[in-house]
């Protein structure tokens, strides 16, 4: 994993996390209407627990609607799933699953990897060869780290690191800061399903919120500090 050259960056993009999926045919008359409405670079799909055929036919009926328009299709887990299904990859939680599932995705699929507690546990991932690194997703009680916490995180990452790092958004303010710290992309989920404005209009909102945010750094992170992990 080596150091980035060069501090000019892109725009952050959007990457969607749907809800868990129980009526896949619903979910998929939606997406186009929704992924047209902003930049979104991805669709993490997540599932509910049942058996394998019922989860690949989920799968199969929202892949098309997804890479349809250029984004890709990442599963949240299931990577055993992702090639039979159609996907584009997986989206690995903790150090010990991105471990078990790399082998299986890499080079054909994508790998990104969250559940990244310290800064060792995300140098490891990108030592491994992950495709990104997530910082700021609610644990499996649903605690997060501070906004602060996370923009330090991505800051740091920003600046010294080659793989793409994602910020996980609960909120347009939130958006807005992890695009003026150096983001690649922004994970938002819920929020974007409970707006009463629609996903659409939601999702359209974000993707202002991180034009702002990144014009307001002039596509320049700020200077991380290198503290310990």
């Amino acid at each position: 994993m080596s150091a980035k050259s060069a501090p000019a960056r892109p725009m952050p993009r959007l990457y969607l996390a749907t809800p868990v999926v129980d009526d896949a045919a619903a979910l998929a008359a939606m997406l186009p209407e929704i992924l047209a409405s902003a930049d979104v670079a991805a669709v993490l799909l997540r599932l509910p627990d049942s058996d394998p055929r019922s989860l690949l036919a989920r799968i199969k009926a929202i892949a098309p609607e997804v890479q349809g328009t250029g984004a890709a299709l990442l599963l949240d887990g299931h990577a055993d799933l992702v090639a039979r299904g159609g996907a584009d990859g997986a989206h690995l939680t903790g150090i010990e699953a991105m471990q078990d599932a790399l082998p299986g995705l890499k080079p054909e699929r994508i790998a990104g990897c969250g559940g990244l507690v310290t800064r060792h546990d995300a140098m490891t991932a990108g030592e491994a060869g992950v495709d990104y690194v997530l910082f700021g997703e609610p644990d499996h009680h649903g605690r997060r780290p501070s906004v602060d916490a996370v923009a330090e995180r991505l800051q740091w990452w920003a600046e010294l690191f080659e793989p793409p790092c994602v910020g996980y958004a609960a909120t347009t303010v939130e958006a807005h800061t992890f695009a003026a710290a150096g983001a690649d992309f922004i994970l938002v989920s819920d929020m974007i399903w409970t707006d009463h404005a629609g996903a659409a209009a939601a999702l359209a909102r974000v993707a202002d919120a991180i034009r702002e945010g990144f014009a307001a750094t002039s596509g320049r992170p700020p200077t991380a500090q290198i503290d310990a992990a």
